[in-house]
């Protein structure tokens, strides 16, 4: 039987959700499975994946074969690199100590990185924020202008005209005399 590590889908039309699985290859996508590695959703930002580590080793060192996502997944976990550096430790290129320390600052990198993305998202988020705030405070600011700009006018005017009816008040009884 030949075993593939693949993406099963679920979740809504437009909204997918994928569980990792290791399955018969003849198996049908979202059918039967021998057993659920871990679960991928790339709607967030960066894709957030769950994932059986010391499992999808185990599938990947017994020969289970990944397809083209799953490689890339079980990549960005270090899964594979893993397995490379075992394949290391057993062909004697380095003890299994050398080659858990190498794996480590691997992962350590690679947090780092991941930290550093989520970071720089909070931040640009962040920074719309505030730049539409911002925009948003201008917008007032033109409007309470425009605002106050026509009540000056309409005073104005009205001014104007108290002082006309006022200029007229006293030119007539100038008239009448």
């Amino acid at each position: 039987m030949a075993v593939k590590i693949r993406l099963a889908r679920h979740g809504k039309k437009g909204y997918a959700f994928y569980h990792i699985v290791a399955a018969d290859s003849r198996a049908p996508r979202d059918g039967k499975f021998i057993e659920k590695l871990g679960t991928y959703n790339p709607n967030t930002n960066p894709a957030t994946i769950d994932l059986k580590f010391d499992r999808a080793l185990d599938w990947l060192l017994k020969g289970a074969q990944p397809t083209d996502t799953c490689r890339a997944i079980l990549s960005y976990k270090g899964v594979m690199y893993k397995k490379h550096l075992l394949g290391g430790v057993a062909k004697g290129a380095f003890t299994e100590a050398e080659a858990e320390a190498k794996f480590n600052k691997w992962a350590e990198e690679k947090q780092s990185k991941i930290d550093a993305k989520s970071n720089k998202l909070a931040s640009d988020a962040n920074a719309a924020k505030k730049a539409q705030l911002a925009a948003e405070a201008k917008v007032k600011e033109e409007r309470a202008a425009a605002i106050a700009e026509k009540k000056a006018a309409a005073a104005a005017e009205a001014a104007a005209q108290a002082a006309e009816e006022a200029a007229e008040a006293t030119e007539a009884p100038a008239e009448e005399a």
